[in-house]
C-alpha cells in the first residue's frame, strides 16, 4: 500500500518523537551522576553520587521530604477516589438516565477549561466557605472559631477537589469505553447460575474489568503526583513536590534538582511496575482457575 520511501519516512518521524519524548529525562538522569563541580549542562565534570547525598541533606530552606510524603498521600487519596467513582459512574451509565447527557457534558467539560481557571475557582469557593464559617463564629461566638480557625483550604480538601477535576474525567472516559464494549451475556450467565447482584458483579464483572481498573488507577496517581496549575491556587498553606520543584527552579542553581528528577521518575516507575506485577498475578491466578 506504501512504498518503502513512505515507510522509512514514517518510521524515522516516529523514532524522532521517541528521542523527543524520552531525551529530556534521560539529559536529567545522565546529569544527576555529576560530581561535585557538576553543571547544568553538557559535558558531565566527573562521575559520582554527590548531588543525591546533598539532595538527602536537604535543599536550603525547602523541605523536599515533607512535600514528597504530601504528595505521596494525596496522589494514594486521589487514585482511590478515582477508581471508586469512576466504577460507579461506568456502571450508572450503562442505562440512560434523567439529565445523564447534562451530567457527562458538566463532568467532561472540565478537560478543557484552563487549568489555573479551575485552581482559581475552587480557591474562591473555599473562600466564601471561609468567611460564612466565621459570620457563623461571630454570630453565634462559637469559641473555637473565633480563636483557632483559619481556612477549610488544604491539601485533602481544596487540593483533593481541584485534582479531582483532572482525574475523574479521564477515569469516566476509560470506563465508558470498557463498558461500551463489556459482553453483559456474562452477568446474564452469572444470574441464571443463582448469583445475586454483588456476586455477580466480584465473579463475573469485576475480574473482566481490573486491568482496565487498574489503568484508572495509574491515570489517579500519576496525574496527582505530577499536577501543578490545579494546585497552584487550591492547596492552601502546605505545597505538593511539583509547586516545591517550581521554587527550586527560580533558586538552585545546580545538579541537585535533577538528582530529585530521577529520584521522582524512579519513583514513577516502580508504581507502574508494581500495578504491573498485581495485574499479571491476577492474570495467572485467572488462567489457573480456569485450568
Amino acid at each position: 500500500m506504501f512504498n518503502a520511501r513512505f515507510k522509512f519516512m514514517m518510521i524515522s518521524f516516529f523514532c524522532f518523537f521517541i528521542v523527543f519524548l524520552y531525551g529530556p529525562m534521560f539529559c536529567i538522569l545522565v546529569l544527576s551522576f555529576q560530581g561535585p563541580n557538576g553543571g547544568l549542562t553538557f559535558p558531565m565534570r566527573g562521575l559520582s553520587l554527590f548531588w543525591f547525598e546533598s539532595l538527602f541533606d536537604g535543599v536550603g530552606v525547602i523541605d523536599i521530604w515533607s512535600a514528597f510524603g504530601r504528595s505521596l498521600r494525596l496522589g494514594l487519596v486521589v487514585m482511590v477516589l478515582t477508581v471508586i467513582f469512576s466504577l460507579m459512574a461506568g456502571l450508572a451509565f450503562r442505562k440512560k438516565f434523567m439529565l445523564s447527557s447534562v451530567l457527562f457534558y458538566a463532568t467532561v467539560s472540565s478537560l478543557i477549561v484552563p487549568s489555573i481557571v479551575i485552581s482559581l475557582g475552587v480557591a474562591l469557593e473555599f473562600r466564601i466557605l471561609d468567611d460564612a464559617v466565621k459570620t457563623l463564629g461571630e454570630k453565634h461566638q462559637i469559641t473555637w472559631i473565633l480563636e483557632d480557625f483559619r481556612t477549610t483550604m488544604g491539601l485533602f480538601s481544596s487540593g483533593l477537589g481541584a485534582q479531582l477535576t483532572w482525574t475523574l474525567p479521564f477515569g469516566l472516559l476509560i470506563m465508558f469505553a470498557v463498558f461500551n464494549r463489556f459482553d453483559p451475556s456474562y452477568e446474564e450467565a452469572a444470574r441464571d447460575l443463582g448469583a445475586g447482584a454483588w456476586k455477580t458483579f466480584t465473579e463475573a464483572v469485576l475480574p473482566i474489568i481490573a486491568p482496565s481498573l487498574i489503568g484508572v488507577a495509574l491515570f489517579g496517581f500519576t496525574l496527582s503526583y505530577d499536577e501543578l496549575a490545579r494546585s497552584s491556587q487550591a492547596i492552601g498553606g502546605q505545597n505538593t513536590l511539583p509547586l516545591e520543584l517550581r521554587g527550586l527552579t527560580t533558586t538552585v542553581t545546580d545538579p541537585t534538582i535533577y538528582a530529585l528528577g530521577t529520584l521522582t521518575t524512579g519513583i514513577s516507575f516502580t508504581v507502574i511496575g508494581l500495578a504491573l506485577a498485581f495485574y499479571f498475578t491476577m492474570r495467572r491466578r485467572a488462567s489457573g482457575k480456569k485450568i
